[in-house]
């Protein structure tokens, strides 16, 4: 088995967003993984953190803040009592020299903390604010609670999702939130180039909602069409055949799409079947959609006979798309996963073993590649580093009297 990967973290280490402040009070993930983008190329992202931590702190595994230490790396924190008249005008503080601000509260919440989107922008005329709600700063659901289950479902996605014959499918992992926040990443990088080229800031939207219905075109094209619900069919589709998920002999899963005319045939002559390529059922795609079960039980049934490792080896002499069905016991002993450093491992005095594994740069840039320059931080770790040059000492200090900025929890295992 190959080796991952160990990377070490180097603080001195320089990206291409080198130089760039973003202020980020977002909660949970698709903030975070908006401001990971930027983070792991350079930018120096503050989470502004309330005195007990961003939510996402609480999502740990066996007592370790796996989500928080994989998808806030690079960033540094500061804790502050927002609720505090104080506390909002070190934001303001914050933002006077930032390029961008995040924020996740539920519209409206911002203003009423007195942090007006127009009062940041008459502040700093250039500050890109990036405002991510469930479902939007307008519109009948903009007070609604927006978590990305509920979008999950409104989108349309869990209603195809699953199996016709069973309930309709949520996703595993925290979907909504990902697209919203690799949106969000792309678009705030418009709204810096126009700002950086001599325009004004301004006030990005990202709703949960829209991101991930965006990409479920075209269902409503179809629907308008047809009129038809279109069913879930599990791993099969309704586009191309064949295509699904099949079981191999020692129980193992593998997952094949011959989604074009010549691959279908090579796959049919693979299996000892070329004569299937001038059958009426499956002589071309529409033909194979209509025969599918006909189709998979054929393909299957071959494919269950042997081992996973025997389906692979067999199907890649051959050419066909085929490929394992990976979990994460798989992926971590993974030639391709680990030569690509799609994973890496970076010290973590919390992991057993004391390394922790993680994603690498996605995705990887030539000349300017990813930077790890510091571990996901404790709450508050970076307080004085980050305040003193905004307020000075003396400000700081009666901050930290009055506890409107909170102790690192490094200062105060030290006492």
């Amino acid at each position: 088995m190959p080796a991952i990967h160990r990377k070490a973290f180097d603080p001195s280490a320089r990206g291409a967003m080198d130089g760039v402040r973003i202020v980020d009070l977002s909660r949970l993930v698709a903030g975070n993984i908006l401001t990971k983008v930027f983070s792991d190329h350079g930018a120096e992202v503050v989470k502004v953190e309330p005195p007990e931590g961003d939510t996402l702190r609480a999502w740990r595994v066996g007592g370790v803040e796996t989500s928080w230490k994989t998808i806030c790396r690079n960033k540094k924190s500061v804790a502050l009592d927002l609720k505090r008249p104080e506390g909002i005008a070190v934001v303001k503080a914050l933002a006077r020299d930032a390029a961008m601000l995040v924020e996740s509260f539920r519209p409206g919440v911002l203003e009423a903390m007195g942090l007006p989107p127009e009062e940041l922008l008459a502040i700093n005329p250039r500050l890109v604010i990036v405002r991510i709600s469930g479902w939007g700063q307008d519109g009948p659901y903009r007070h609604k609670p927006g978590f990305g289950t509920l979008v999950e479902g409104y989108s349309g996605f869990a209603a195809v999702n699953g199996f016709d014959d069973r309930e309709p499918v949520l996703p595993p992992m925290f979907m909504g939130d990902a697209y919203a926040g690799l949106y969000g990443a792309s678009v705030a990088m418009i709204a810096l180039r126009h700002a950086e080229s001599g325009g004004a800031g301004q006030v990005l939207d990202v709703s949960l909602f829209e991101p991930l219905f965006s990409v479920l075109e075209p269902q409503l094209a179809n629907w308008r069409i047809t009129g038809a619900r279109k069913p879930r069919t599990g791993s099969r589709s309704t586009n191309t055949s064949p295509r699904n998920a099949y079981r191999t002999k020692d129980g193992g899963w593998v997952c094949l799409s011959a989604s074009t005319q010549g691959m279908t045939e090579k796959l049919f002559r693979s299996i000892g079947r070329g004569d299937m390529i001038a059958d009426p059922r499956f002589a071309n795609n529409p033909a194979r959609l209509q025969h599918w079960q006909e189709l998979d039980a054929i393909i299957g049934g071959w494919i269950a006979e042997r081992t996973l490792a025997e389906n692979l080896d067999h199907f890649d002499k051959a050419g066909v798309t085929i490929g394992p069905i990976m979990d994460a016991g798989m992926l971590e002993g993974d030639r391709y996963t680990i030569e690509r450093e799609a994973l890496i491992e970076v010290p973590d005095e919390d992991m057993p073993g004391g390394w922790l594994p993680m994603h690498g740069f996605v995705p990887r840039l030539s000349g300017t590649p990813g930077v790890l320059a510091r571990p996901a931080p404790r709450i508050g770790e970076h307080n004085d580093e980050i305040l003193a040059p905004v307020l000075g000492a003396a400000e700081l200090a009666r901050l930290r009297s009055l506890g409107v900025v909170r102790e690192a929890e490094a200062r105060k295992a030290a006492e």
